[in-house]
């Protein structure tokens, strides 16, 4: 072989030492290259005996991975060799290049390698376009069939793992996800959720020292039954969720009381009057965005007083710059209250003499429909709406004001549950009015203050305090959540003392359904199963 050829062959298959490429041309859009192996003999597969008597020799063709776009086929000369050993139950065997080819292979490893990944990011459909796009010729079956040709990974020897379940099909059918704690790597999974399932999995690790898992029964029962010597620690986050489901029983058995709550009294509504130099000045505006837009230049001015430019401002308040610029620009935060908006000219205004003159003349007790009806055989091709709001603004400022509604459970359980500092003025004013006229929401709020405190301080040693105080409550929803932590009292007080959680393991369920929606309508619980643990 001439030294071109040798550096064609590093060129081409830099991993391969014993290929040697004889030849390479192009021919039309497609590269050829004929290679050969240089070893002198090979193993027999069957018995493993070297042999170098050469029975005879053919050409393989597989194809290789695109060069410059276009699609490489190599042209592979083997050798078929005779088998030494007399035991052996194979008399010929054909050479293989170790890394390039394989038994019955119509491509090469770095070609099969490659569309494996891209079925592993894109799954079948998808990946199949990228191949195209690549010079790869491949189907989305022969995509997937690479994907589930892969081993699974080494799981190696977790000590600390998660468990939690996710959905197959959304409220029929569940599986179970196992992830290492310490790494955040999945593990398995398994297509229940069944402690049945779980435990020959637990079992098969016996080096396991802490469970991370939620408060699903199954999971508990397998926890305890294959994997006896591990601490098992409950989820803050399932634990908070569970709170907040009890806080919901407790609003629901006494929400007679959202009916008689006081309305708070109504905020005054900004001052848009221009001012006139005749009469006297009038009132500063207020409400919620004139106290917005005050803060907001003052906090503007002053970073720029501190010598920041408009552009670190908006990096650093998150805005962008020409939000920054206008309050910049604004001598005082007044100017930074808009007038009242011109009023737009409304399809309705060619018929509005004509419904005032129909209004007048039957008292106000004419029906929308029989107006909308008139003026569109006078040529009107709007639509009701616009005549319902005319019609309101006709029934006078004196029409009885309709009581407010009175606050959902969902709003109750968000203001009992939500952190004081997330509540807007009016939720903590509406809170305050529930606390003071009813003293079943408030001994709540005073049960999931003190359990929100224990749960992010970690301070587990309060938990049975906190239960004595839910279950001497007398709150119906607050009982049953503290019988449910007396029943699994030991992890749940390990969640509330040790740093472990299971926020990796919610993480590795977001994952899975991103591979779900990939796999739409396509795939099933094996291809979900390799795709996850390989990705």
């Amino acid at each position: 072989m001439s030294q071109s050829w040798s550096c064609l062959g590093e060129l081409l298959f830099p991993s391969l030492p014993q290929v040697e490429v004889v030849h390479a041309e192009v021919s039309g859009l497609v590269v050829r290259v004929e290679a050969r192996l240089a070893t002198s003999g090979a193993a027999c597969p069957g018995c493993g005996v070297w042999s170098e008597r050469v029975h005879g020799s053919y050409l393989r063709y597989p194809s290789d991975l695109p060069s410059c776009g276009r699609p490489v086929v190599v042209s592979l000369r083997v050798r078929r060799f005779n088998c030494g050993q007399v035991a052996c139950l194979r008399r010929t065997f054909v050479e293989q290049a170790d890394g390039l080819t394989r038994r019955n292979g119509q491509v090469t490893e770095r070609q099969r390698a490659l569309v494996a990944g891209l079925g592993l990011a894109l799954a079948g459909r998808a990946g199949a376009r990228m191949a195209a796009l690549l010079g790869i010729r491949t189907s989305r079956s022969t995509l997937l069939r690479r994907v589930m040709d892969l081993p699974d990974p080494d799981v190696g020897t977790p000590e600390a793992v998660g468990v939690d379940d996710f959905a197959l099909r959304r409220g029929h059918v569940y599986g179970t996800v196992i992830t290492d704690a310490a790494t955040h790597r999945v593990l398995d999974l398994l297509p229940d959720r069944d402690a049945a399932t779980l435990a020959p999995r637990l079992a098969g690790h016996p080096q396991i020292d802490v469970i991370c898992r939620d408060r699903a029964s199954a999971y508990a029962d397998a926890a305890s039954t294959a994997a006896p010597q591990a601490r098992q620690v409950a989820d803050r986050y399932h634990l908070w969720a569970n709170l907040v489901s009890a806080v919901e029983k407790t609003v629901v058995d006494h929400r007679q009381f959202l009916h008689t709550l006081p309305a708070p009294p109504p905020e005054a509504e900004p001052q848009w009057e221009t001012p006139d130099p005749e009469q006297p000045a009038p009132a500063e505006p207020a409400g919620k965005m004139a106290e917005r837009r005050r803060l907001h230049h003052a906090l503007v001015h002053d970073l720029l007083d501190q010598g920041h430019s408009e552009r670190a401002v908006a990096r650093h308040l998150g805005w962008s710059r020409n939000t920054v610029r206008r309050y910049a620009r604004a001598a005082r935060w007044q100017d930074m209250m808009k007038g009242r908006p011109r009023q737009r000219a409304s399809i309705l205004d060619p018929y509005k003499p004509y419904l005032e003159r129909r209004w007048a003349e039957t008292g106000g007790k004419i029906t929308g429909l029989a107006l909308l009806a008139e003026i569109r055989e006078r040529g009107y091709r709007g639509g009701h709406t616009v005549l319902a709001v005319w019609k309101q603004g006709q029934q006078g400022p004196d029409r009885p004001v309709p009581p407010p509604a009175p606050p959902t459970v969902r709003a109750a359980v968000g203001w009992l549950t939500r952190h004081p500092a997330g509540l807007t003025l009016d939720e903590e004013l509406q809170r305050k009015t529930l606390l003071a006229h009813c003293p079943e929401p408030e001994t709540t709020a005073d049960l999931v203050r003190s359990f929100a405190e224990m749960l992010t301080e970690l301070e587990g040693n309060r938990l049975p305090e906190w239960i004595t105080q839910a279950m001497t409550s007398g709150l119906r929803g607050m009982n049953t959540f503290a019988n449910g932590l007396n029943s699994d009292y030991d992890a749940v007080e390990a969640g509330l003392t040790t740093q472990w959680n299971s926020g990796h393991v919610e993480g590795a369920v977001n994952r899975i359904k991103m591979f779900k929606r990939q796999m739409f309508g396509r795939a099933g619980f094996n291809l979900l199963r390799k795709r996850v643990l390989l990705a």
